[in-house]
């Protein structure tokens, strides 16, 4: 595992999407930082004298900072609802903190997609070639769990203030495990030793990972 400068993420993936999708070049303007440069010629993941400049290794770890990029687009985009031109600029800063294996639990929150907001292809990882293999979704609204299935909770989709404060006050946080009792008149549900009842419109804005069915 490489420790990498926000700056050497930057050239490596630069590099990648000049080599593997633009099937061009190494754009020379990643040069510009001849220090990071240096650094990854050090850690043997680029070879100036290679057409392509990156190593076999280098090319490895420079498709994990392009998944990183694009899956933090994905969770800007899709989870805190923002728009272009903040998605770019947001992720940006939140991919540098995707490292060891929280890219592949973000993969896992947002289902295994397989673009980016823009359209271009997210590099798969380990966590997406186990979910192929796997008939049902991962993560799944609560209103769509039966009774006696047991998920965490991953994230909560409300972007009502007075409908998130509420749920929040009945402990609905990330990492919470629920089991459902009943769908019907309400949604019940046990959550650390007390019941909870909330109506379908509530169960579907709170989604969770999938941790035995019924």
């Amino acid at each position: 595992m490489y420790k990498l400068s926000d700056n050497e993420e930057d050239i490596l993936e630069s590099l990648w999407i000049e080599i593997e999708e633009n099937k061009d070049k190494p754009n020379t303007r990643v040069l510009k930082d001849e220090s990071a440069f240096q650094e990854l010629m050090d850690k043997g993941l680029v070879d100036i004298n290679k057409k392509t400049l990156l190593t076999k290794e280098g090319l490895k770890e420079a498709q994990k900072c392009v998944r990183r990029h694009r899956l933090a687009e994905r969770l800007v985009a899709d989870v805190l609802d923002l728009k272009d031109p903040l998605i770019h600029e947001a992720s940006c800063k939140f991919e540098h903190g995707l490292h060891h294996g929280l890219e592949d639990n973000v993969c896992i929150l947002l289902g295994h997609p397989k673009t980016c907001p823009h359209g271009k292809p997210i590099p798969a990882g380990e966590c997406c070639s186990n979910f192929e293999k796997i008939p049902q979704r991962l993560i799944v609204p609560l209103k769509e769990l039966q009774p006696g299935d047991i998920g965490k909770i991953s994230y909560v989709s409300a972007y009502e203030g007075e409908v998130l404060k509420k749920l929040i006050s009945m402990g609905f946080l990330p990492g919470k495990q629920v089991k459902l009792l009943h769908r019907f008149p309400s949604f019940v549900f046990e959550m650390e030793n007390s019941s909870f009842a909330i109506d379908k419109d509530l169960a579907g804005t709170i989604h969770v990972l999938l941790l035995k069915r019924q």
